[in-house]
């Protein structure tokens, strides 16, 4: 057999799988999506209903709208990142821990010398190498993303509670600082809520319309076949957590914007509710189907109930016990449909 004829042999069945994937994205885009994401929608139109009944004068102000919309900006992130891992099949444990180490690793780098430009860099650059060894570990160590991630999040939080030595991290950055001013807001839009869209539009498109996209549903779907269609799944799976990593170190510089601090208590249980809102979403714990702006309307459920919870003067825990039944929901309505079982 010819070069030519052998190097055509080899792309075929990964051109099919590529076809396969793109026709079923398209279908999983279609009425099928559009019923959940509608449902998603009146969720949230109940909830805006139920805030404005409940604490009509407090609730739909704007400022209270714009504040629900900035919570839901650094979580969001995080959940556009997970949403990928956990198309793959894969689960990632520690991306909250993450956040807190590259918020308080980038705030001991918060001089006037480094300024804006070397928080950001410094956070992504955490994130993105925490990314890295979870990658690693999982792709290559041959490590469960369970247990490699687990490892991840107590080192990430016991490294970012010895830098800071259990103290608040300060920043005095005026640029910085300025990014999270009012002033600073567009058209009445906080800057914090068009950085969440910019990664929800970069994000839908990756996980929608490119070949990057379609390979994360194949190996979500079936790794074995998808390694034999022709796709690196090792190196896919690096990229994933890469992906996963950058979103957490984005995350983690909006937090500082947003606090004005660095603390190791950052991002706690990020994990939780970024698993949590994809699931509800409708991306598919056992991997191989996966939704942004579904995990994105998840997002924004969790963070108004939160908010109706706190105006409400609701106790935590009333709020920990609905989102907890949330999800139990959310995953029995999974493992009904016909494309859910896991």
């Amino acid at each position: 057999m010819t070069q030519p004829a052998a190097a055509a042999q080899k792309e075929a069945p990964m051109s099919a799988a590529e076809s396969a994937g793109d026709q079923e994205s398209s279908r999983r885009l279609g009425v099928r999506w559009d019923v959940r994401t509608l449902s998603l929608l009146g969720v949230l139109a109940v909830l805006v209903a139920v805030g404005g009944i409940t604490a009509p004068d407090e609730f739909l102000a704007t400022s209270n709208l714009q504040l629900i919309l900035t919570q839901a900006s650094v979580i969001g992130v995080v959940t556009v990142g997970m949403t990928f891992v956990i198309t793959s099949g894969g689960i990632d444990l520690s991306v909250g821990a993450i956040v807190a180490l590259a918020s308080v690793w980038a705030t001991t780098v918060a001089t006037q010398e480094f300024g804006f430009a070397g928080i950001l860099f410094t956070a992504v650059v955490v994130g993105v190498g925490c990314g890295l060894v979870n990658g690693l570990l999982i792709a290559y160590g041959r490590m469960v993303p369970f247990i490699a991630t687990l490892a991840m999040l107590a080192s990430a939080r016991g490294l970012a509670l010895q830098i800071t030595d259990g103290s608040t991290q300060i920043v005095s950055v005026a640029s910085v600082l300025d990014l999270g001013a009012r002033d600073a807001y567009v058209l009445g839009i906080p800057p914090l809520v068009l950085i969440f869209a910019a990664v929800t539009v970069i994000g839908w498109l990756l996980l929608n319309r490119t070949t990057f996209g379609r390979r994360t549903v194949a190996v979500g779907g079936n790794a074995e076949a998808a390694r034999l269609a022709g796709i690196d799944v090792r190196r896919q799976r690096l990229y994933l957590y890469l992906l996963s990593g950058l979103c957490c170190g984005i995350a983690a510089f909006m937090l500082i914007v947003l606090a004005g601090s660095g603390q190791n208590t950052n991002g706690n249980l990020y994990e939780l509710d970024a698993i949590a809102a994809a699931i509800i979403g409708g991306t598919l714990l056992s991997g191989g189907r996966g939704t942004v702006v579904g995990s994105v309307l998840g997002v924004l459920v969790f963070t108004t109930i939160t908010n109706i919870f706190a105006l409400n003067n609701l106790e935590t825990a009333v709020q920990q016990i609905a989102k907890g039944a949330i999800i139990v929901a959310a995953v029995l309505v999974q493992r009904r449909s016909p494309h859910g079982d896991a």
